[in-house]
């Protein structure tokens, strides 16, 4: 089974339920679930859709919003960022824009405008995306590459080494997250892509070229 992200081949079963299987590669440390288990596009976004996740959300803003206070010390006025992955209720943008930094926005699903990924950005902020990518390696490729020298990528996603029991960790469950990250994944992504790392609490990573 070749791992999504490292792209190597000596993962081996870590887990399965009467759902999926779940495989844990040597070398990241990822963990993730094999393409037989995942959801059709069309599954995929009516997932999404189910989601209730607005603005207007007091609780969905104030778990938006821990990302900010550790990406502020890492940009300058007037700095510019793209939230990728934005969702059917774009947020975060808003809270940044009100921070005083310009913003765009990209979805494949619900902000598809591919014009918004020909531009470069001082910061690209990615909560709750990266558990879903069928193809992390690819996916950093493309974030990285939108960045500026300098440029800090703010994500959002639960570790897999935060619970002491896999097999109940509510987080694996949804059908649509399919990829699972630990400290080692992040360090093994700081030390491929050339950044430095921080980590903050059990689900914040930046990543600063």
């Amino acid at each position: 089974m070749a791992c999504p992200l490292c792209l190597g081949v000596d993962s081996a079963l870590f887990y399965a339920n009467d759902k999926r299987e779940y495989w844990r590669c040597p070398e990241c440390d990822l963990v993730f679930v094999p393409p037989q288990f995942q959801l059709s596009a069309e599954a995929e976004k009516a997932r999404y859709q189910l989601h209730e996740n607005s603005p207007d959300d007091p609780h969905y803003c104030q778990f938006l919003a821990r990302i900010i206070p550790p990406l502020l010390p890492h940009l300058s006025a007037g700095d510019t960022g793209l939230d990728f992955g934005s969702g059917p209720g774009p947020t975060l943008s808003l809270l940044l824009e009100k921070e005083g930094f310009p913003m765009a926005i990209y979805d494949p699903f619900f902000a598809p405008d591919t014009r918004i990924l020909q531009q470069k950005y001082n910061f690209i902020t990615s909560t709750e995306v990266l558990e879903h990518a069928f193809h992390p390696a690819a996916e950093l490729d493309r974030l990285f590459a939108l960045l500026h020298p300098n440029g800090t990528l703010a994500i959002m996603t639960r570790r897999h080494d935060s619970t002491d029991n896999f097999s109940h960790w509510g987080y694996k469950d949804d059908p649509s997250h399919v990829c699972f990250f630990s400290k080692n994944s992040f360090r093994w992504i700081a030390n491929r892509w050339q950044t430095t790392r921080t980590f903050i609490d059990n689900d914040i990573i930046l990543l600063q070229i």
